[in-house]
């Protein structure tokens, strides 16, 4: 029998939704169920994620787990075999390029349980890096809602601040933050100040 058929495949659970929806919440909620059930588990955060401690992830409550920060996604393959686990868990996996994706379907190939949480649309409105494509190939996704700050209904946008005000589209996409500078909002009270075209951000 063929080595690549008789290995039985792993799976891809995606976590998404806006900022202070629950997303690292309930990754490392299923993570630690994982260590209950005594399967080996490493876990992964981008690098220039530094907020609440760079050896972590934690969420907003407070709860946290211990992470590896990488900058190459090379590297996950190899802690993975290098430490023989059976499920692997990336936080804020929005961050990562594009590169991540052939990484995680290698691991999914050889068996893997692979976890992932991360933004699905950035401040813009538009879908946040490799998400679009992990929400495609994925075998179960979560979408969570958070709380719009300004009218209290179920929010899916991250609303980013500059000086108390919505920061224009053409800003830099990635700036690492929490409440100092985002806020969830709901599509009504969500502000930018021009519209995506989802043609031209498009891969």
């Amino acid at each position: 029998m063929d080595h690549q058929k008789s290995v039985k495949k792993g799976s891809i659970e995606v976590i998404c939704g806006p900022m202070f929806s629950g997303k690292s919440e309930e990754l490392i909620r299923r993570l630690r169920r994982v260590k209950i059930a005594k399967q080996e588990v490493i876990v992964f955060k981008p690098m220039l994620d530094t907020r609440r401690g760079i050896n972590r992830i934690s969420s907003h409550n407070g709860d946290h787990i211990e992470a590896i920060p990488i900058d190459e996604t090379s590297l996950i393959l190899t802690y993975a075999e290098e430490h023989n686990v059976q499920v692997i868990g990336i936080d804020e996996v929005q961050f990562f390029p594009h590169a991540i994706i052939p990484v995680i379907c290698a691991l999914v190939d050889s068996g893997k349980r692979v976890l992932l949480a991360g933004l699905d649309l950035d401040f813009r409105g538009i879908p946040f890096g490799p998400i679009p494509v992990l929400l495609a190939i994925a075998d179960h996704i979560t979408k969570l809602q958070a709380i719009c700050t300004q009218c209290g209904k179920d929010a899916h946008h991250t609303q980013r601040l500059v000086n108390q005000e919505p920061a224009r589209f053409d800003d830099p996409i990635i700036q690492v933050g929490a409440q100092e500078a985002y806020q969830a909002r709901c599509r009504n009270c969500y502000s930018i100040d021009k519209k995506p075209n989802f043609y031209e951000h498009a891969d």
